[in-house]
């Protein structure tokens, strides 16, 4: 997994009815990461950063589904 998505386990009550969700994920925003601006980032073109949503490659984070985090995948660039 990339460093911006974390997992845990949650708790799993062996009355609950309903069937348990063993393995959960969420996504970490990059800018927790980046305290401060630093000068000179590194910038996309006009129109990619306009494809990815973002100026800055530091501070792009990709859309993964929840299903596809828990397996691992998606980890592909546009």
């Amino acid at each position: 997994m990339d460093s911006q998505t974390r997992v845990y386990f949650p708790y799993v009550s062996p009355f609950d009815p309903c069937p348990p969700i063993r393995v959960k994920s969420y996504s970490v925003p990059p800018e927790l990461f980046i305290g401060f601006q630093p000068e000179n980032l590194p910038q996309y073109s006009p129109m990619e950063a306009l494809k990815r949503g973002v100026l800055w490659p530091a501070l792009y984070s990709p859309y993964i589904p929840t299903g596809q985090r828990e397996r691992g995948e998606g980890h592909h660039e546009r």
